[in-house]
């Protein structure tokens, strides 16, 4: 005999199990590999040397300026152009809205294949204290690359002016940590992970304009450089850009290997 009970029972047994089938199918948006258009690669001229006439006898006070390009890093500039799209898994649109400047973050990577379900800040300490510090999915149980790792790998020394600690700081929450963004439908707030800001027109890192987020997803102990977008800010060269970028690259000595970097994007 059915009871009042029972269709009650089942009723709340249909509700699990649809929420559960909907739980299947919700899919967070995961940034997209990107079409990249390579443009011209420059690089700063070296200054004329300059004189002093020596004469026997004299002792002559000089002060000396110059620069040294890094051998450290890369970096990148551009403008994105793409749409936010409706569509299914063969790639059939059913509608888009295209943007000439979209907001949202371009990434770059050496490896080509990022658990993106994973992606959280990336911790200095990581091979010696746990995830747990910031980001997403930080309480796995897996220990990531740290500072001296990463360092390790580009062949550089920790006390060299253009290393990693020195260029991807920790600022915290305030003028001058990173914007509010989101990767993976997982927000990471202002300030949460080790930023630093590429130069504007100014000459000089602002707010809210060429902001760089240094990521980690430690399956695949991937480091990602996430900038995020700003749609047409005045860049380092006077130039309207939507993004600059640093990349580790290592220059140093005989290594005159390039190396190789996958670009993602997620538009907003």
């Amino acid at each position: 005999m059915i009871t009042s009970r029972t269709i009650v029972g089942f009723l709340l047994l249909f509700v699990v199990l649809a929420i559960a089938l909907l739980a299947v199918n919700v899919m967070a948006v995961e940034p997209t590999g990107a079409q990249v258009s390579k443009g011209p690669s420059t690089r700063a001229p070296n200054d004329t040397a300059q004189s002093d006439d020596a004469q026997a006898g004299n002792v002559t006070g000089l002060t000396i300026y110059g620069y040294t390009t890094t051998m450290s890093w890369q970096g990148y500039y551009g403008n994105v152009t793409g749409t936010i799209q409706l569509a299914d898994a063969s790639d059939n649109v059913m509608y888009n809205w295209t943007s000439a400047s979209p907001r949202g973050e371009i990434y770059a990577s050496k490896n080509n294949t990022i658990i993106w379900l994973n992606i959280q800040c990336f911790n200095f300490t990581a091979d010696k204290t746990f995830l747990a510090e910031t980001g997403n999915y930080g309480n796995i149980n897996l220990y990531g690359k740290d500072l001296e790792q990463l360092e390790t790998e580009f062949n550089i020394s920790s006390d060299d002016d253009d290393g990693v600690n020195e260029t991807f700081v920790y600022q915290g929450n305030g003028a001058t940590g990173h914007h509010n963004f989101y990767t993976n439908n997982y927000q990471f707030s202002d300030g949460e992970c080790r930023s630093t800001r590429v130069y504007a027109d100014t000459g000089k890192g602002e707010k809210d304009e060429f902001e760089e987020v240094l990521l980690y997803e430690p399956e695949t102990t991937s480091v990602v450089f996430a900038t995020i977008l700003n749609e047409d800010a005045s860049g380092f060269d006077q130039a309207a850009h939507d993004f600059e970028m640093l990349v580790l690259e290592n220059g140093h000595g005989t290594d005159l290997a390039m190396t190789t970097y996958y670009f993602w994007v997620e538009l907003q």
